[in-house]
């Protein structure tokens, strides 16, 4: 890696680019096998056959009368047929049932009971039905040994209560990626900051987005802008899938982390065409990726959301979905550089979206009282007021 501190970022690696090269990367292949309970939104790591049909009996369909339906053959308003009321089935007798009640023997459909009239132990029938009608057969929903899931699968709650009716308790799923968060900068304290002091947030906000995303999160204790400490919790971590530094990742004095790395193994990425948060470096030790975010928050959290949550994504295998967009008329102009994709944060009121800044990367409350971003992408240069633009719900839990 170039000496950067000296020289400055001369160039900018584009967004699309730089997380091509991260993405450069194997799924992880550990297993482990979950109960259901603990399995919502986890990858299949093998594929799921269904292990009993469901339903596994003959079941009424509605609220009503088993019947045969041969003895209901004809029947009508006009005239009705007629039968016996009993526990079991025998020619010419009912038996009631509700939704879900077993079929008993010898029925073979039910009479919904707004069809029927009941007089002493009598029944009136007045509409004849056909065998099987209102009946769920052995196996209707799913049928024993059927392919459920593939391989790569994200469980849902709906896929876990299918799993158990299926008589299923646990999955064998893809093991969650393991990331370490290592927050860096001796001015950074946890609580009752002095004037040259800054409260330390940034490992408590990308620990839990990692979390969301699907990570294993282990979070260290601030390690201070010295090399040989950086080097040590760097190489201290080398078992996880993933170490996220926070600070010390621009060009200056102090901006230690990338040198490290890059002694360490490999640093692919440094500056990214990207604003608020461009002094991102992205680089891998061995087996272990290496994402270097900005120290300030806002930068922090831009830079994890457009970096690390895809690479938590396809190391657990799992979907990387867009985020959800809302569509909102500028009240403002938005001004952007020429080949840099900008995160302009917005309020939303309406179908209004008022830009709240498109720069000021230290400033967290315009990202936490924000409604969502606008990105512009490198192409233009600014988007006008009145201009109908997409909200990106950065934040939504996916």
């Amino acid at each position: 890696m170039s000496d950067v501190r000296e020289t400055g970022f001369k160039e900018r690696t584009r967004v699309v680019d730089a997380r091509e090269r991260l993405l450069d990367v194997p799924p992880i292949d550990r297993t482990e096998q979950l109960p259901l309970s603990a399995a919502d939104g986890r990858a299949l790591a093998a594929p799921i056959d269904a292990r009993r049909n469901v339903p596994h009996y003959a079941r009424a369909a509605m609220d009503g009368w088993a019947v045969r339906a041969e003895d209901t053959f004809g029947a009508s308003d006009r005239s009705p047929a007629v039968l016996g009321t009993a526990d079991s089935i025998a020619p010419n007798t009912a038996v009631r049932v509700h939704t879900g009640s077993e079929l008993p023997d010898g029925a073979d459909a039910v009479v919904m009971i707004e069809a029927t009239e009941r007089i002493g132990d009598e029944l009136e029938l007045f509409d004849a039905v056909a065998e099987g009608e209102n009946v769920a057969p052995i196996g209707e929903d799913v049928e024993s040994n059927q392919r459920l899931y593939e391989p790569g699968h994200q469980l849902r709650p709906s896929d876990l209560g299918l799993l158990k009716a299926t008589g299923i308790d646990e999955v064998e799923v893809v093991g969650s990626p393991e990331v370490a968060v290592v927050p860096t900068g001796e001015e950074l304290v946890q609580s009752d900051p002095s004037p040259g002091e800054v409260v330390e947030t940034n490992r408590l906000t990308v620990s839990r987005l990692a979390e969301r995303w699907g990570a294993d999160v282990t979070r260290r204790e601030i390690v201070t802008d010295d090399r040989d400490a950086l080097r040590a919790a760097v190489e201290r971590d080398l078992t996880k899938d993933v170490v996220v530094t926070t600070g010390g990742s621009s060009v200056g004095e102090r901006d230690l982390i990338p040198e490290v790395v890059d002694d360490l193994g490999d640093v692919f990425v440094h500056g990214v065409a990207l604003k608020p948060g461009h002094p991102v470096a992205l680089g891998r030790v061995r087996e272990t990726t290496v994402v270097m975010l900005p120290g300030y928050p806002v930068a922090a959290i831009i830079n994890a959301v457009q970096f690390l949550r895809p690479l938590i994504k396809q190391l657990g295998r799992l979907p990387c979905d867009p985020m959800p967009t809302r569509e909102a008329e500028l009240t403002r102009k938005i001004r952007s550089e020429p080949g840099v994709r900008t995160y302009v944060r917005v309020r939303l009121d309406g179908s209004e979206a008022t830009p709240t800044r498109a720069s000021g990367s230290g400033v967290l409350s315009s990202v936490a009282l924000a409604d969502g971003w606008v990105v512009v992408p490198e192409e233009r240069e600014g988007v006008p007021e009145g201009e109908t633009v997409s909200v990106e719900n950065w934040e939504y839990h996916v």
